[in-house]
């Protein structure tokens, strides 16, 4: 743990000058202050390891007996990323929840990492995407299969399948959103953080709005949630 943490806190301060990168869609994020220095910004993603990872994998453990609770948080630092935070499982299930070089760059404080890094725990401890990839695999099979038995031939079947997916993984993805802000938002308290504080990330990105089938609700929704949620813990 510790050898890792000196090993993410070298490449930090050797290539988080280039300072953030914007994101790949939308205008780029609307900052409410100055950018940390690198020295600083490295400094701040391992504190916030070092105190939210045992809180995520002692919360993981009570809720989910069966999990894999062994998190790696890792950086991405390929290059040319835009701010970004997202969590995955690697080949043996181990739950990974990556940052980008930019995003780290662009966090304003310690409150913002830990409920960026409570949020995609969440996702793993909430069992979000193995839930999601199920929901694709039904939507796929089933307008591929009406569509099959509507005289499709095989590449309107495999068209089929590719919408049903995407459809079926948009279904609860707002839901699911919310719920990993709502964990987030403990864990984060959990670890000496301040989630209300560590929200105010979402004032500086694009607000993705209320759309129909959309990946992630409106922001002042999320900002709203994390509240709700704060309060029951005062």
């Amino acid at each position: 743990m510790k050898k890792s943490l000196v090993i993410v806190f070298l490449a930090l301060a050797a290539c988080v000058e280039q300072g953030p990168v914007a994101p790949v869609s939308g205008p780029p994020p609307v900052t409410s202050g100055p950018a940390l220095g690198p020295e600083v910004a490295a400094h701040n993603f391992v504190s916030v390891v070092t105190r939210m990872e045992p809180v995520i994998e002692r919360e993981c453990r009570a809720r989910q007996a069966r999990a894999n609770c062994d998190f790696q948080i890792v950086v991405d630092d390929r290059p040319g990323q835009p701010p970004n935070a997202f969590q995955t499982v690697d080949r043996s299930g181990r739950p990974i929840v990556a940052f980008t070089l930019a995003l780290i760059a662009d966090a304003r404080n310690t409150d913002e990492l830990a409920f960026v890094m409570g949020h995609e725990a969440a996702h793993h401890i909430a069992d979000h995407l193995p839930r999601q990839q199920q929901e694709a695999m039904t939507g796929a099979l089933i307008l591929g299969g009406l569509t099959a038995l509507t005289g499709g031939g095989d590449t309107a079947i495999r068209e089929a399948q590719q919408i049903g997916g995407t459809l079926g993984a948009r279904r609860y993805a707002k839901d699911y959103e919310l719920e990993a802000d709502a964990l987030g938002t403990i864990l984060a308290w959990q670890a000496g953080y301040d989630p209300e504080r560590g929200a105010a990330f979402f004032t500086r990105i694009p607000d993705p709005g209320n759309r129909f089938l959309g990946t992630h609700p409106p922001n002042a929704s999320r900002i709203d949630t994390v509240r709700r949620t704060l309060a029951t813990l005062r």
